[in-house]
């Protein structure tokens, strides 16, 4: 779906559905890692519900642990409605979200790149550097934090 067509259909779901947002902090993904901040995420998502879940449908062939019972579907957003719904909904959540960073921090090009290490986010890495915003455990931005120097670590003294 084009960006135009996602935020149509984010409107015509938020009209119709109970829908839980949940997000996971930086802070939290370098803590944790990706997979289970997306299933902090998500747990987060259930418990924001107006209505408590009985039961939740979730893509791929990860469960992660929910406030209730849960399956898996791999290609899930292809098989099933809801899962195609919360895909939507989390994509334009995420761009308006990436909308908003790049209005504070423009110069790494959030608004087209959603925060994906594409060259134009890589390059603006290596030109202005990370901030707040930026994983520390992503890579490029790991590489660029670590002392040249194992000396210099915390982590050998």
């Amino acid at each position: 779906m084009t960006p135009d067509a996602r935020e149509e259909a984010y409107g015509r779901i938020m009209d119709c559905a109970v829908v839980g947002v949940g997000d996971a902090s930086v802070d939290e993904i370098d803590l944790v890692n990706i997979r289970q901040a997306t299933h902090l995420a998500m747990a987060r998502a259930v418990r924001a519900l107006s209505l408590a879940a009985n039961f939740a449908l979730v893509d791929g062939n990860d469960a992660p642990a929910l406030p209730c019972r849960c399956d898996t579907l791999i290609d899930g957003d292809a098989k099933s409605v809801s899962i195609a719904a919360a895909s939507i909904i989390a994509k334009v959540t995420r761009d308006r979200l990436m909308r908003a960073l790049h209005e504070e921090f423009p110069g790494y090009g959030w608004f087209t790149n959603k925060g994906y290490g594409t060259e134009e986010h890589l390059f603006a890495l290596n030109r202005l550097g990370p901030c707040r915003h930026h994983r520390r455990s992503f890579a490029p931005v790991y590489q660029m934090l670590r002392p040249v120097n194992q000396e210099d670590s915390f982590l050998t003294a």
